[in-house]
């Protein structure tokens, strides 16, 4: 029986391949960083790491949006959380990050109307059923979710649900990226590139911060060979020392992305 699509990519004889490839054609020490926690992920469960070449470490970027959220803004959450009449709505993985004091669990715990929610039309039908009430949702996500919240925003405006709203503390990858390439004293050879945020964007939203930057980038897919054909193609951008923006997630990724989720983003 044939492979089928997606255990083409977990092919442990082309896997390794790529490996014994990598090892030959690694010479320079490279630090490579994956920006996605979904990547950071599947290279701790696929072991990755322990089978690249010493030349090669690989660093986590910032791709945990609730990671990289700031504390000021999950001190308006708590905030938000205290005034009457509110009820605030979010996803689970924010409720216990502290702030400069407490959390949204916390605030739960003292009482406050804190609920978990598995999507933000979630929150959006608890303020239909609590009309007297404000719903605020807390939105923290990257490109990948943030077509959602914009949608479930347009769909409020159109059903005239008035007493939901959200606190925006969205990011954005291509300025992170552009941020992490000018912090002094951070030294790095090549990006990762996440496949999921790159579906909603494209492979133009990063041409800006590369143009800029030349950091050698790949964007990719999530099963071990994509990671490792990333690692090559980055290995061998770094040795002929000509930096690229290449798109080896092509089965999910276009050049211009996902026009109709841009444009919801884009209207609200």
């Amino acid at each position: 029986m044939g492979l089928t699509y997606l255990e083409k990519f977990r092919d442990p004889s082309l896997a390794k391949n790529l490996v014994t490839a990598i090892h030959k054609e690694s010479r320079r020490p490279l630090r490579l960083m994956e920006v996605c926690g979904t990547h950071t992920m599947a290279i701790f469960r696929h072991g990755i790491r322990n089978i690249l070449p010493e030349t090669i470490t690989l660093l986590s970027g910032p791709g945990c949006p609730v990671c990289v959220t700031a504390q000021k803004d999950i001190d308006a959450f708590v905030a938000i959380s205290r005034q009457p009449g509110v009820i605030i709505t979010t996803f689970g993985d924010l409720m216990r990050v502290p702030g400069s004091g407490t959390t949204l669990a916390g605030q739960k715990g003292a009482g406050a109307d804190v609920r978990m929610v598995y999507s933000v039309f979630d929150a959006v039908t608890i303020a239909r059923q609590n009309p007297d009430k404000q719903v605020v949702f807390c939105a923290v996500g990257f490109e990948t979710t943030i077509p959602t919240i914009a949608a479930a925003v347009l769909m409020a405006a159109k059903e005239k649900v008035t007493n939901f709203s959200i606190y925006g503390a969205n990011k954005l990858t291509p300025p992170a990226l552009a941020a992490l390439m000018t912090t002094p004293g951070v030294s790095i050879d090549g990006f990762i590139l996440p496949g999921h945020v790159s579906v909603i964007t494209g492979v133009d939203a990063y041409r800006a911060v590369f143009e800029t930057h030349k950091v050698p980038s790949v964007i990719t897919g999530f099963e071990p060979i994509d990671i490792l054909h990333a690692v090559l193609m980055l290995v061998r951008q770094n040795e002929s020392g000509v930096p690229a923006l290449e798109n080896a997630y092509p089965r999910a990724v276009r050049e211009s992305g996902n026009p109709k989720a841009r444009e919801v983003m884009h209207q609200v």
